[in-house]
């Protein structure tokens, strides 16, 4: 295929060009000479990307397509779709970390030689990577479970590369499957030829496993709806609950995020299984480039087609879908995984549970992510009675809320031990970080969470029991649950944190606020003396500023460290400090300074907020544009106040379906003078402050409010 072949959507040209998509629209309505649609549909077009990086590079909107956008282009625009793409590049990206002079040789010739000498050169790779195949039902150390890639035909029974289909206690024990990742012929690779040198070219810059990271974070950040992702913090935790271990399981792997937590060694041995084929390869293609240990993928129904139905793993961890009614209720009425009860239909949360406890070998631990409901739910008693009974289950961790999807309810962590030959445990542990929440969209206080749960955790992992932490964890004796109920919710078991100075805490709040509110009238304007009609102002756009050089103009991205603060467009509407996380990256985030100014473009707000030393250092989010103004040519003040004029943002502003997005290089701006700018500066930043001691006010009063309600409801505070 010809690099001309892929193609783009007015999103990826706004990407390469640094732009809105209102300025791609405008671009095509007013410039006769704009690329014609090559593909998509009426509403959403795809363009030939050669095509548009001409036409950009012609109008001086574009020096040079960077390397990642163009490898990112012909992923998300091959013609077999970009899983495809994507498991083709994962294979090359293996190739080039195990063996790169076999890469270097293939390469060097036409796109045709190249596709036909990988497939032998995948294939080596590949089978001592994710095991040879092994006939018969069992699944054992070096064998692999199967899955498909995205490529259109399976392999015969007799390949290398063929293994035997996982199976429920009803199939057939010799059904065929393809393995999680095979090796694509040389006619499914050579339509991503080119995709693949790009791919090695970025390789060679960032690293093979970067570059995976990278491709796949921007493909699942392009299908947001589609995936439901695990956090890297949560995964993190969970990974230190289950402990060191050699064999780990994850039987619901979805993208990798809980194996790919583990503390990685080269003795390990990893199983990942899903249900969905194009998750079973990627995630054996991610684990393979980020650990030597070794690698086992299978694609299949977990419940009804175990793929390990003989595995004893030292761990499991597992964020299975919560909800799922067709889980196999009828026709796994008898499987021997049910020791502790038979689910109802509603309560697929404890198959899974009872599915990890089957493949633990005694004393192993796993660590499950769980809707509250499932603590709770009378269908579920039983089972749980049992789980209690027995010491499987240990502890119950309710987590805060926006700790993951779904995030508007506080998730469980279930931790759970095979109890083999080892005496019952009488005490189970019960916490919850619910107080660790946060105002923002980035997620609780991580280091918190982290340190209270650990902490809680070996402390009873140790003793087999834990003084009580008011508010935050205990552990009870087992017979204390075994009610009518069985209801492992811990906030229902928990005593509220200590309220003995909860009136003088009130009374220290109740002073804030009357120091804030006396701010607040000392920095209230003062009244105009009289209306002055409106100055004729000469005025400018920022997209002619950011070509005059009198500002940049940067735009949020997709990645970047983990543990650098993200500002998000949450943020910057609420006033609040950076709170986002981004998906950890090669790519490189923009790094806010003093004085920038950052503009929403999604939300129809007029806001700009000028940075400052305690927010500067912080990655910018996505859907922000940061402008960062030559002070020799602008005030930052000046600039931010006039651009939050609510005539320059409507005018600014187009329109889709359900939202409204800002183009910024359409706002507007007065041509004055360096001192007449400050003077306008000195008088929004006097704005800033009295909108700020507005805001803390509000939630003074919040907090005040909320604690007179809860003293006077628990007796701490008196009534006069």
């Amino acid at each position: 295929m010809q690099d001309n072949a892929t193609e783009v959507t007015a999103a990826g040209i706004a990407r390469l060009a640094g732009v809105g998509r209102a300025a791609v629209s405008n671009w095509r309505r007013r410039h006769a000479d704009f690329p014609k649609p090559v593909g998509g549909t009426e509403t959403s077009p795809s363009f030939a990307l050669a095509e548009v990086e001409a036409w950009l590079r012609k109008q001086g909107k574009l020096a040079e397509v960077p390397l990642r956008e163009r490898v990112w282009q012909q992923l998300a625009g091959h013609p077999e779709g970009p899983v495809t793409a994507l498991t083709h590049a994962g294979c090359a990206l293996l190739l080039i970390h195990d063996r790169p002079t076999v890469w270097l040789e293939a390469s060097a010739g036409s796109d045709e030689r190249l596709a036909a000498m990988l497939t032998g050169a995948l294939e080596e790779v590949l089978v001592p990577r994710f095991g040879a195949p092994v006939r018969g039902r069992g699944v054992h150390s070096g064998s692999t479970g199967g899955a498909a890639t995205g490529v259109n035909s399976p392999l015969p029974v007799n390949s290398p590369l063929a293994v035997n289909t996982p199976t429920s206690a009803h199939a057939p024990a010799s059904a065929p499957t393809p393995p999680a990742v095979q090796a694509p012929s040389g006619p499914q690779l050579l339509p991503s030829a080119p995709l693949l040198r790009g791919v090695a070219e970025l390789a060679a810059e960032s690293g093979a496993r970067q570059t995976f990271e990278f491709l796949l974070g921007r493909y699942l950040d392009a299908n947001p709806r589609q995936y439901t992702l695990t956090p890297t913090e949560l995964a993190g935790l969970m990974a230190d609950l289950a402990g060191p271990a050699r064999t780990l399981l994850d039987p619901a792997c979805g993208t990798g995020a809980l194996l790919r937590a583990v503390t990685s060694r080269p003795d390990q041995e990893l199983y990942a299984q899903d249900s969905a084929p194009d998750l079973a390869a990627l995630t054996a293609l991610r684990l393979a480039l980020h650990t030597q240990a070794t690698v086992r993928g299978a694609a299949g129904d977990t419940l009804r087609a175990d793929a390990y139905p003989e595995l004893r793993a030292d761990a499991v961890l597992c964020h299975p879908p919560f909800n799922e009614r067709n889980w196999g209720h009828d026709e796994l009425a008898y499987d021997p995984r049910w020791e502790y009860g038979f689910p109802a239909r509603n309560e697929s949360e404890l198959a899974w549970a009872q599915h990890a406890l089957a493949r633990l070998s005694d004393g192993g631990t796993a660590v499950l992510l769980m809707p509250p409901a499932a603590a709770s739910r009378r269908s579920g008693r039983r089972i749980r009675a049992d789980l209690l009974r027995r010491g499987a289950l240990r502890a119950v961790v309710a987590l805060p809320l926006g700790a993951a999807p779904p995030y508007n309810i506080p998730l469980h962590l279930w931790v759970l031990r095979r109890p083999g030959k080892a005496p019952a445990q009488p005490e189970v542990l019960l916490a919850d970080t619910g107080q660790y929440a946060t105002e923002g969209r980035g997620g609780p206080d991580w280091r918190a969470v982290r340190e209270a749960v650990l902490d809680a955790w070996g402390a009873f992992d140790r003793a087999g029991t834990l003084d009580e932490r008011p508010g935050l964890a205990r552990s009870l004796p087992v017979i204390d649950l075994l009610d009518d109920d069985v209801d492992l919710a811990p906030a229902r078991h928990l005593p509220p944190p200590a309220a003995a100075d909860g009136a003088g805490a009130l009374t220290a709040v109740r002073e804030r606020l009357g120091e804030t509110l006396q701010l607040t009238a000392d920095l209230t304007p003062p009244p105009a003396d009289h209306a002055q009609p409106a100055p004729r102002w000469p005025f400018t756009t920022v997209g002619e500023l950011a070509r005059g050089g009198a500002l940049v103009l940067r735009t949020g991205g997709n990645g970047g460290h983990a543990r650098v603060p993200v500002l998000t467009d949450h943020d910057v509407f609420a006033g609040t400090a950076p709170s986002g996380a981004l998906p950890e990256s090669d790519e490189e985030a923009v790094l806010t300074q003093p004085g920038d100014i950052v503009v929403p473009v999604l939300g129809g707000g007029s806001v700009a907020r000028v940075i400052d030393a305690a927010t500067a250092g912080a990655a910018l989010g996505r859907n922000l544009v940061l402008l960062r103004p030559d002070p020799a040519a602008l005030d930052p003040w000046f600039l931010a106040g006039f651009l939050r004029g609510t005539a320059n943002n409507r005018q600014a502003s187009s329109y889709a379906s359900t939202a409204t997005r800002l183009d910024v290089r359409r706002l507007q701006l007065p041509r004055l003078p360096l001192d007449e700018q400050r003077r306008y500066g000195e008088r929004f930043r006097a704005l800033d402050d009295f909108e700020r001691a507005l805001r803390h006010a509000g939630r003074l009063g919040e907090q005040l409010v909320r604690g007179m309600y809860d003293g006077l409801t628990d007796g701490t505070v008196a009534p006069d």
